[in-house]
This record gives C-alpha cells, sequence and structure tokens, in this order.
C-alpha cells in the first residue's frame, strides 16, 4: 500500500468511514480522540509544540489544542485538512505525505505523534515517513508512533490493512534515523529523538 494510495482512499472517505467508532455515533469518535489525547498528555511536557501526523480532521489535534498543547496538524489529505479548519481554525495545519515537515513547519517540533498512520503504509513509505518525523522533532524530543512489531510481520495490501515489522527493522530503522525506544504504558510506541548512526 502506497501512501498515494492512502491519500486517494482518506480523500474519497465518507466522514462515517474514517474511523470505527463514528459508525457507532459521531460523540463516540470525539470521545475517542479526546481519551488518546489524555492519555498523549501522560508522556507530553506540558503545553510542548506537538506535530500531529496524519491528523485527518482532528480527533486528536483538537482535543490536544484543548489541553494546552501548541499543535501542528499534518496531513498528506488537503480534504482532512480543510475539515479539521472548519472545526478549529486556531490550529495551524501543514500538507504534507511525511518528506520535508521540517521545513514546512518552520521550526523543530517538541514531540510528534503519529496515530493509525504507519499500520496503512508499506515499509517503505513507513519509514519515509518516520524519517521526516525524526528530521522534525528537536533531539531528545517524543515521538508517538503506531508502529506494531509482530513476530511475523507482513505489509498490508489495502489501506484498511495493517503493516507489522519485525523488531530488528524497526530496530534497524531507530539506529539510521535517531531513535530509541523508551518505556511507556501507551499503546503506541514511544521514542525519544537522538543522533542516528547511518
Amino acid at each position: 500500500m502506497t501512501a498515494a494510495d492512502v491519500i486517494a482512499a482518506w480523500d474519497r472517505a465518507d466522514p462515517t468511514a474514517i474511523h470505527p467508532t463514528r459508525r457507532i455515533s459521531e460523540n463516540a469518535y470525539r470521545e475517542s480522540g479526546e481519551a488518546q489525547a489524555r492519555m498523549l498528555a501522560g508522556v507530553l511536557p506540558d503545553g510542548c509544540r506537538v506535530l500531529d501526523f496524519g491528523c485527518g480532521d482532528g480527533r486528536v489535534s483538537i482535543p490536544l489544542h484543548a489541553l494546552g498543547y501548541h499543535v501542528t496538524a499534518a496531513d498528506a489529505s488537503q480534504v482532512m485538512l480543510d475539515r479539521l479548519a472548519a472545526r478549529e481554525p486556531a490550529i495551524a495545519t501543514v500538507q504534507s505525505d511525511g518528506a520535508g515537515l521540517y521545513s514546512a513547519i518552520g521550526r523543530k517540533a517538541d514531540a510528534a505523534v503519529c496515530l493509525a498512520v504507519l499500520i496503512h503504509h508499506d515499509y517503505s513509505d513507513g519509514e519515509q515517513i518516520i524519517a521526516g518525523l525524526r528530521e522534525a522533532v528537536k533531539t531528545s524530543g517524543l515521538l508517538v508512533l503506531d508502529w506494531p512489531v509482530a513476530d511475523e510481520p507482513s505489509e498490508g495490501a489495502t489501506w484498511i490493512s495493517v503493516t507489522t515489522w519485525s523488531a530488528e527493522q524497526q530496530a534497524e530503522v531507530c539506529r539510521r534515523v535517531g531513535l530509541k525506544r523508551i518505556d511507556s504504558d501507551l499503546p503506541w510506541g514511544v521514542f525519544k529523538a537522538v543522533k542516528g548512526t547511518p
């Protein structure tokens, strides 16, 4: 599944198809984002600059902003960014597929959040997104990534399928781009930005 395929799927998506809780209700969808923002607040420094990559229509960006974080919402889909801006125009938005994020946001973020994004990309595009996020975060900053490891890793074949990585693949990408996994109770991987070793 390439980045272009994922972007095209999101651009076509009816809002009710974007997240499983929307099949229950719009309130359930919003509440799930608020719950995830509260979980993230347990590891993100208070009031820091957060880059939310793959922000969609703001399910997590908007509650993070409400909690006092300085959020820049980034997504490859302008359709999603327009939906976010209609709900919360105070959040800065950037259209990006992950490449050139640092240039697009203009200064290093203290942290980056990437939830339900990497799992939908193949290994090559996933690594490019991770490298772009690392470049956009200051050294010693945090990255919270939906980057699952599995005993039998596999690349997803459709935009809704899941790509998993081996522990060795993940460790090698971390070494190259400059990430160190840290212990956390979050359901996503938490990484500290460090110097990479090509």
